[in-house]
């Protein structure tokens, strides 16, 4: 069975499904320090990609622009990447860059979303979100004329050609990303400011959220008409260690009725598995996440509490990606061998759930220590 064929099957819970082989990706501190420790450099990593810039591994699948692992996926023979479709879901045309402001280690700068962000030359700490482009409604109805929902600009030249490409070769092909409910509204405005803004804005929030969903609904329908999407994806990032970022309510009042509108839409058009990737504590929302349609979570980060095993029982129809806790593999064997066996060798065999490490793997693990973990998993997975 090739990558599409496994992923189904087992996102459909079907008895005896096998599990990709999938990982989600890597610093690329992570991947140069393997290179001196054992791992087959054959394609390698540009030069220009500092330590704290990320790898794409076969979960963060191809993208345009992205680096896609090529070494470690050959090492130990972990399946074809998912492919998202090239679609420029969000701003378009893009604003120009603009530097505010140039220091010695850091830099200020307007993006092609027209957010202001900080950003360490040296990627030693992720960028920080300083303003974002929208404060009052006429902001909005200006952004606006960046969000229409014309094909034209928003799908490379060649769109019909690699149509063609992906379903000869067989790809798992995913719709969506980039963009959610909280997400858009937190680049909007900001990463505090937007929490303000659930309570001293809310008929903005409304307005913005129900605009995106009938922009994405109609910009979707063109491309579905070229090419049919194995799986929807939504990217929230809306959780931090101990919980969610906005209460149970305040996802009900304002994201579950775009929720419902648009995995209604995926569904319609037979796209029946739906992905939201959020780091952080989720488990409040998940019985939110259900009810408006989705039906997979990842990465299941493990020192936010997202314990597969105990989210299984919780849970039994959620299809769950990641949950391998990074930190487990830092440590020695024994404790490696200890952890898959009572977390994630009994979670794989109940279904619907593709294991890996719970985001991008940090440089404190180990060559060594990766091999026998990613060894481990691979035989688990080979016996069935």
């Amino acid at each position: 069975m090739n990558a599409r064929e496994k992923f189904l099957a087992c996102m459909a819970f079907e008895p005896g499904a096998p599990i990709l082989k999938w990982e989600y990706g890597y610093w690329a501190g992570t991947v140069r320090r393997w290179y001196k420790e054992g791992l087959p450099l054959e394609v390698g990593i540009p030069d220009s990609f500092d330590g704290g810039m990320s790898v794409r591994a076969e979960k963060m699948g191809y993208k345009e622009g992205g680096i896609v692992d090529k070494d470690v996926n050959k090492a130990f023979g972990l399946d074809q990447p998912q492919l998202r479709l090239p679609v420029t879901n969000y701003i378009y045309p893009l604003f120009e860059k603009v530097i505010l402001e140039d220091n010695k280690d850091w830099t200020i700068y307007r993006d092609g979303w027209g957010i202001t962000r900080h950003e360490m030359k040296d990627h030693s700490s992720p960028e920080k979100i300083v303003s974002g482009p929208v404060k009052t409604m006429d902001d909005w109805e200006k952004l606006k004329e960046r969000l229409q929902p014309g094909i034209e600009g928003r799908l490379p030249a060649n769109w019909k050609e690699l149509c063609k490409s992906y379903k000869d070769n067989g790809y798992l092909v995913v719709l969506g990303g980039g963009q959610g409910f909280y997400s858009s509204a937190r680049y909007l405005f900001g990463d505090v400011d937007v929490l303000y803004a659930f309570h001293d804005n809310p008929k903005l929030i409304q307005n913005i959220n129900s605009y995106l969903c009938d922009f994405w609904i109609a910009l979707y329908e063109q491309v579905i008409q070229d090419i049919q999407p194995d799986a929807g994806f939504i990217w929230e990032d809306m959780c931090y260690k101990t919980g969610p970022l906005v209460s149970p309510k305040m996802f009900e009042e304002y994201m579950l009725p775009y929720y419902k509108k648009l995995c209604g839409f995926f569904r319609d058009n037979g796209i029946k598995n739906i992905q939201v990737d959020t780091d952080g504590n989720a488990w409040r929302l998940i019985p939110l996440f259900l009810e408006g349609g989705v039906t997979c979570l990842f990465p299941m980060e493990v020192a936010a509490g997202m314990d597969v095993a105990k989210l299984r029982e919780a849970f039994p129809t959620l299809q769950m990606i990641g949950g391998v806790d990074k930190r487990e593999l830092m440590k020695d064997k024994d404790a490696i061998d200890h952890y898959l066996e009572e977390k994630i060798f009994p979670t794989m065999k109940k279904g619907g759930y593709i294991p890996m490490v719970d985001h991008l793997v940090p440089p404190d693990v180990s060559w060594e220590n990766f091999s026998y973990y990613r060894n481990k998993l691979n035989e688990e997975i080979d016996r069935g």
